[in-house]
């Protein structure tokens, strides 16, 4: 089930970041790796701002995927779910959820570039990488120097497609 993540989650949130997040050990740049990946005090800020979406199993959150208008894009922020709930779906069904409730034209996600299981998952979902991702960055997060140096932007237009119709003549659209 998915729901709305309320202030009384904080605990929850924190404990289910803070161990998916553990993956990032040794695969990211030891000096952006840290334990706790996000402090309670971080997460706390962060709920302030970010619309955050849990994925619940027996009353208890497994998975959280956050997501941030800013300007004229919304930003997907801190999506995880823990490891002993991963490859089931919950990733995947956060981010429908989330793209259902996108009003802005592009969905950007920003993530570490050597994160390859991040990047796979999103790219399966129809974002592409972007090149003028150290632009972007700078624009919509406020992350270290070092952190984009070491991350990718990825994009998923949003935009509802229309498909045109064309005519045969015969009376019936092709």
């Amino acid at each position: 089930m998915i729901r709305k993540c309320r202030a009384d989650d904080a605990q929850r949130m924190y404990f289910i970041i803070n161990e998916a997040a553990k993956a990032y050990d040794g695969v990211i740049p030891a000096d952006r790796y840290q334990q706790p990946y996000m402090p309670m005090n971080e997460l706390e800020v962060e709920m302030k701002r970010v619309i955050f979406l849990g994925w619940e199993v027996n009353g208890e959150l497994v998975g959280v995927m956050g997501f941030e208008p800013i300007k004229d894009v919304t930003l997907i922020r801190h999506a995880y779910v823990l490891p002993q709930w991963q490859q089931q779906g919950i990733g995947s069904k956060l981010l429908k959820h989330v793209k259902s409730l996108v009003t802005t034209s592009r969905l950007l996600v920003g993530t570490w570039a050597d994160a390859h299981w991040a990047t796979a998952f999103y790219q399966k979902r129809g974002f592409s990488l972007l090149p003028n991702k150290d632009e972007l960055l700078k624009s919509y997060w406020d992350i270290p120097r070092r952190q984009i140096e070491t991350s990718v932007v990825m994009e998923l237009n949003t935009k509802k497609e229309t498909k045109e119709l064309t005519w045969t003549g015969n009376g019936l659209p092709d």
